[in-house]
């Protein structure tokens, strides 16, 4: 037997199992959001088609397929039809760099990566198939030839190239400190010591914040914000077309959960802290447990997002990009250059102090620094009792 085929063969068994499951997964992550919705508004939520409403993915698949393949006149025929392709594929090719379970032994010194692909370029890869993504929306949006959906496709563009900033530069300051782009080895290191959720929660939290934005989901969802933009760069798609961008959509906030996972929960690590925890090297029910354990992670992951598409409300657009450019993009730049000084010093293992003393800086800081004018300011109205006007309030003939 050749050395590689072993691992050949588990990367085609990991790949298929996976991509079934992430499929799936996109189908009922729209049912589980749907409950999470009706649980946070006081409502039953789907339960009418089978037990508990479980078969409603599959009804809504049918409705989907059924429906008619609407195309506008005046569209481009063949970015039109090819653009909820480009933004799906990109989701559904993702996760094979991503460690699901550790390395099984099947012969007495033999090896192979429950994983896809075990590339020394990893991470990157990943970063580069997800930004991928943009094309998609983009394209959808112009060749749409519909003004709603261009401007849908020119939001979302920038507030996806906008929140790829702040991610790449909370990714480097994990690289940084696992001094590998190797998920594997980067989920080893969190085995022998803290996760990176512990050591560095500011980096977490960004990538969280960013991986909401690149997927497009609330509350930063203003690209296909039904009161301003109809339907956003999807107005004009209907059938399968449209059900492309939603799968899309759902693959990448999958796909997105356990990369956060791998970077930041440790993978299957059960203990957050330094001591005891499960080995890499296992048999195939040490695999089982491990995988089990890194969908429940990522379960958790998804369910979070979930609940703050549902509690908070949706951002306005020149807030969404200053969030980006005013706020997230400048405490990415701090926090790296404080991973790059504790990690060339070696104080390693005190990152969460850094994170720590970072924030309580930028927070003495924050109000000495120019800031701008409040856009939200009340307008005084002559006559009015409830907004007279006032040196901070003018009225509407002086603004």
């Amino acid at each position: 037997m050749p050395p590689w085929l072993p691992q050949f063969i588990t990367s085609m068994i990991v790949i298929l199992v996976v991509l079934h499951l992430s499929l799936g997964a996109a189908a009922y992550l729209i049912l589980l959001e749907r409950k999470v919705a009706a649980w946070v508004q006081d409502r039953v939520g789907p339960n009418r088609v089978g037990p508990m409403g479980l078969l409603q993915p599959i009804a809504d698949g049918l409705k989907l397929f059924m429906k008619e393949d609407f195309m506008p006149r005046g569209v481009d025929r063949m970015l039109f039809i090819l653009a909820p392709a480009f933004s799906a594929i990109p989701a559904l090719i993702g996760f094979v760099i991503i460690p699901w379970a550790g390395l099984f032994e099947f012969e007495e010194g033999k090896t192979v990566a429950i994983m896809g692909a075990n590339v020394n370029i990893g991470v990157v890869y990943l970063v580069a198939t997800a930004s991928l993504g943009v094309y998609g929306v983009g394209l959808g949006g112009w060749a749409s030839n519909n003004k709603y959906s261009f401007l849908g496709g020119l939001r979302a563009t920038a507030q996806m190239i906008s929140y790829e900033i702040p991610m790449g530069l909370a990714l480097l300051c994990v690289i940084l400190t696992a001094g590998t782009l190797l998920p594997m080895e980067i989920v080893r290191q969190q085995l022998d010591g803290q996760w990176f959720l512990i050591q560095q929660p500011l980096a977490a939290a960004l990538f969280f914040i960013c991986m909401l934005a690149e997927a497009n989901r609330a509350p930063f969802d203003l690209s296909e914000a039904e009161q301003e933009l109809v339907g956003g760069w999807h107005t004009e798609y209907s059938s399968m077309k449209w059900a492309l961008f939603f799968l899309g959509e759902y693959v990448h906030v999958f796909v997105g959960a356990a990369f956060f996972t791998t970077l930041f929960l440790g993978g299957w690590s059960i203990n957050p802290v330094t001591g005891w925890d499960l080995p890499v090297l296992g048999t195939w029910w040490m695999i089982l447990i491990q995988f089990s354990i890194v969908l429940a992670k990522v379960f958790v992951v998804v369910a979070f997002g979930m609940m703050i598409r549902w509690t908070l409300p949706r951002f306005r657009f020149d807030q969404l990009m200053k969030l980006a450019w005013e706020g997230m993009i400048p405490l990415g730049l701090l926090m790296l250059l404080m991973t790059s000084f504790f990690v060339f010093i070696g104080w390693t293992q005190w990152l969460w102090a850094g994170s720590l003393g970072l924030l309580a800086i930028v927070w003495i800081l924050l109000p000495a620094l120019p800031q701008q004018s409040n856009p939200n300011r009340r307008v005084g109205m002559l006559g009015s009792r409830f907004s007279p006007p006032t040196d901070d309030a003018p009225s509407h003939i002086d603004a």
